[in-house]
């Protein structure tokens, strides 16, 4: 029985997307594609028990998902063209081609990602329709409540729908103004499994950051002389080199400075460390770098560094105060200061932490962040108090076991 579940986790992981992007392909409904795929699997939940895996679960599953979607429709569509029904049933011609690239899951992204729709909502929405996170994950991520984000996700299928907005990759003229937003989407999936907000979830969910760096990868084939897409690929995957060593055997968060750095995937660091090389010739040549261009040459610079000791903190310095002029935002600040608490001291860079208070007082690295600083300066008693308050607002449970540690170590 746990291997049938297991087989059921495994292919939610790796099928959702590519369920709800074939649906949404045939059906042309967000809403459709969704409800169809959600009960492909809860029919998956109750009859793989008895019946057994599927040789090819994921083909199961869409051919589940279809007949779904077609009952659905049947009992829905009282009053719509039933000429227009039953081509939509029966499919019995080829899909025309929608874009550039012949990828479902890279269209349904940039219906997701639509500059009809607030950023906070395509971003919710691609997690959900393309990360296949549950709305509860997904209100965790966002800090508001599931209700809200519910109401959120729904508006965003209804408006899709009633907007008619085209299942498809843009044209060439209109993909340089669409891709910022897709990139900044990515980004948030590819944290998420980076760090899982999900109490109930893996801490790491290689899904997801697997996913963010192939469509990231599509992404920079259709724009090869971005300099913004090959910066997030490149920060991408010098994150995801260091995954296997972040988790502990014990399931705890390792920090930078413990991590086993032999065990950093040198081919990954390799291709993450090339691309950084480009982007700092154009740069060289009067291009002045993005956002993801500069934290992925940060990362380049961890990277580098065979040992904690040998990081070159004031170089890391200087491109937190690059990232400051285009992105003034407090989580950049909030990083900045870890560095500046390398190269003049914690009491110096609590001073600029405790400046972000108001605005970052409900987000949880703040709390771990003052917490290390006040532990350094010996406040033993404060110090305490802060890794409670990240302890009550981290999600991720390596994180929670981690934080918990340290504090436990406090006199």
């Amino acid at each position: 029985m746990s291997e049938v579940r297991e087989a059921i986790t495994r292919a939610h992981h790796d099928e959702w997307a590519r369920v709800v992007a074939a649906l949404t392909r045939r059906f042309g409904d967000l809403g459709i594609a969704e409800d169809s795929a959600a009960e492909a699997f809860a029919t998956a939940v109750e009859r793989w028990p008895a019946d057994g895996v599927p040789p090819n679960p994921g083909a199961w599953l869409t051919t589940t998902a279809n007949h779904k979607a077609i009952d659905r429709i049947r009992r829905e569509n009282k009053r719509d063209d039933k000429h227009k029904e039953a081509r939509m049933v029966h499919d019995d011609d080829p899909p025309e081609p929608l874009g550039a690239i012949d990828d479902d899951r890279l269209r349904l992204i940039f219906t997701c990602c639509h500059p009809a729709l607030a950023m906070e909502t395509r971003a919710a929405l691609t997690l959900r329709m393309v990360g296949g996170l549950t709305v509860p994950e997904i209100a965790r991520a966002f800090l508001v409540t599931e209700s809200a984000m519910g109401r959120r996700i729904t508006r965003a299928k209804d408006k899709i729908k009633a907007a008619r907005i085209p299942y498809r990759v843009p044209s060439a003229d209109d993909l340089p103004a669409r891709v910022s937003g897709v990139l900044a989407v990515l980004f948030l999936v590819f944290n998420e499994g980076y760090l899982a907000t999900g109490p109930d979830t893996d801490p790491v969910r290689h899904d997801l950051t697997a996913e963010a760096i192939r469509l990231t990868r599509l992404i920079r084939d259709l724009l090869p002389d971005d300099g913004e897409v090959a910066g997030l690929l490149a920060l991408m995957l010098l994150t995801e080199s260091r995954r296997n060593a972040r988790v502990s055997a014990g399931g705890e968060l390792v920090a930078l400075d413990e991590q086993d750095r032999g065990s950093w995937d040198a081919a990954l660091i390799a291709e993450g460390h090339r691309l950084v090389r480009e982007r700092l010739a154009a740069a060289a040549a009067g291009i002045a770098p993005g956002r993801y261009q500069i934290l992925a040459a940060i990362n380049a610079v961890h990277t580098s560094a065979r040992d904690m000791r040998d990081t070159d903190w004031s170089q890391i310095l200087a491109l937190y105060d690059q990232l400051v002029r285009i992105d003034p935002s407090p989580i950049i600040a909030l990083n900045r200061a870890v560095a500046v608490a390398e190269l003049d001291g914690p009491e110096v860079a609590l001073a600029t932490v405790d400046r972000l208070e108001p605005t970052l007082s409900g987000y949880h690295a703040y709390h771990a962040t003052r917490a290390d600083l006040l532990r350094r300066l010996g406040r033993s008693q404060q110090s305490r108090a802060a890794y409670d308050k990240a302890i009550d607002l981290a999600g991720n449970t390596a994180e929670t076991a981690y934080l918990t540690r340290r504090r436990d170590q406090l006199r």
